[in-house]
């Protein structure tokens, strides 16, 4: 095993391999900066040029592509609120507030350093732990699929959002807009009131663009006599300070081996991850009222996050050949096509294939700092341009955008309406993070309940007789009534005192 381990990290190490990692790894990046188009878009596109590779040059390079893809879509989120692909919808949060603040720099510099260390602690877990973590991640069905994303809009309800029944109605106002179009068990049509546009649902990019992006242009155009941030580029604003860097470390190991772990769940775990991080570091920081308002703790949790989740949704896909998303989906054809089969005989059949692609990872991580560090100064430059230069290269970024994903012009009028929603909610001081996770997460709500409801013959009774499940949904229902319970006794605490003192 060592000699094929040697062997691997040779062949990955030879000057062909390396240039292709970093071809991979810059192409991937700039399709991550590029809105719509995303990592699935990119490798969908890239896969004829594969054919005619060898095997091991033809995988280096996608693996390329699908890391850079996911580091890639911070940059717009962090520079212009514009998130890059779904998974980067998170780092909007605070890092476009600390573009406002003039650390674009250190946000940046942070996403990147994050991204190398979950990258890292991904690619070491996936080749020590990979056979029995897939193991265990086969054990999930439809009904824990359901119980998980259930559990993850309870407990993901209240991250930015102090009230709970505000949060709650926009995530079913999510759900209900995720339904649109053919309902997959009867095959009827629902909520296109006869537009045929409507009829294979809506696509969630147009919605995040309009959201977020058109939401962003119209407030600038409301306040064009802001004058912009104060342009200090030098080193010591680029770079994070020790601050940074002290509140940075923890996050970026949490988020990295959160995402991991979420990885290997079948579904969105790309996307649930960076919430499920963003989540856990406002409840243990010390300052979560920073929060939302620039706290570098959300930008390293929720990007290292992201990458964790797309080395651990490598897991099942080598170990057991089955993929649990659509990106190694993506990448399971990528391997068929060169005539290779993952899982568990793959190690066996083609050792130095295998060891050279872990070791590929490895090193494209690297290259995805080396690559990016550098290029912080000249992104940084971007956000202090002026609003009247900005905002139309964002407005035109996000057309392009909406109609690259299915070339159609009615995406674009669904941001120019999502666009005007997202602004009313920037005036009434809501933000529209609940809505987007329903939106994205409910087709998965939806096909896991229909699955399970199959299964159970209607008996719902089992959601809760299923161990996995079960302790899920108990956990889920724990989390969300707690809150109530103990406002509920200290209300009770405070009257009793009340009384007290009246005596």
């Amino acid at each position: 095993m060592s000699e094929q381990i040697i062997e691997g990290i040779l062949a990955a190490l030879t000057f062909k391999h390396l240039l292709i990692c970093l071809l991979g790894v810059a192409l991937g990046t700039l399709v991550g900066v590029l809105p719509g188009l995303g990592p699935v878009g990119a490798i969908s596109m890239l896969l004829p040029i594969t054919f005619s590779m060898e095997p091991l040059a033809a995988l280096i390079l996608i693996a390329g592509i699908y890391f850079g893809g996911m580091y890639g879509g911070s940059t717009t989120s962090i520079l212009v609120n514009v998130p890059g692909e779904a998974a980067s919808v998170v780092t909007t949060l605070d890092g476009y507030k600390m573009t406002q603040k003039g650390r674009a720099g250190a946000a940046l510099s942070i996403a990147a350093i994050g991204s190398f260390v979950a990258g890292t602690i991904g690619v070491i877990l996936l080749t020590f732990m990979a056979p029995p973590l897939a193991r265990m991640a086969l054990k999930f069905g439809p009904p824990e699929y359901f119980a998980i994303v259930l559990v993850g809009l309870m407990v993901l309800s209240r991250m930015t959002d102090k009230s709970l029944i505000r949060s709650y109605l926009l995530i079913a106002c999510g759900i209900v807009i995720s339904v649109i179009g053919i309902d997959p068990v009867s095959g009827g049509l629902r909520l296109t009131f006869g537009l045929p546009s409507l009829f294979d649902g809506l696509d969630f990019i147009p919605i995040i663009m309009g959201l977020y992006g058109l939401s962003e242009v119209l407030s600038s155009w409301e306040n064009n006599d802001t004058k912009p941030a104060k342009a200090d580029l030098s080193l010591r604003k680029l770079l994070p300070t020790k601050d940074e860097f002290r509140r940075s470390t923890g996050p970026m190991v949490r988020g990295g081996l959160l995402g991991f772990i979420m990885g290997l769940i079948p579904g969105p775990a790309s996307i649930l991850s960076t919430y499920a991080s963003y989540g856990l570091e406002k409840r243990i920081s010390k300052h979560p009222e920073e929060f939302g308002e620039g706290a570098i703790e959300g930008v390293a949790g929720p990007e290292s996050a992201n990458n964790g989740a797309s080395t651990g949704a490598l897991v099942p896909l080598l170990s057991l050949g089955v993929p649990f998303s659509p990106l190694p989906a993506i990448l399971l054809s990528a391997f068929m096509i060169q005539g290779i089969t993952p899982g568990p005989m793959m190690i066996q059949d083609h050792p130095t294939i295998f060891w050279a692609l872990i070791a590929s990872m490895y090193i494209g991580n690297v290259m995805l700092l080396v690559l990016n560090l550098p290029m912080v100064g000249i992104f940084a430059k971007i956000a202090h341009l002026r609003s009247a230069v900005m905002m139309p290269i964002v407005l035109i970024f996000c057309i392009v955008g909406a109609f690259s994903v299915r070339s159609s012009m009615a995406d674009v009028v669904i941001m120019v309406i999502f666009g005007a929603l997202g602004y009313l909610l920037r005036k009434a001081k809501m933000e529209p993070s609940p809505l987007v996770l329903g939106v994205m997460l409910g087709p998965t709500l939806e096909n896991s309940f229909n699955q399970s409801t199959l299964i159970f013959k209607g008996d719902l009774t089992m959601f809760l007789t299923r161990p996995i499940s079960g302790t899920l949904l108990s956990v889920g229902i724990l989390v969300t009534v707690w809150p109530l319970i103990m406002k509920l006794v200290r209300m009770l605490t405070s009257k009793n005192k009340q009384t007290a003192a009246k005596e």
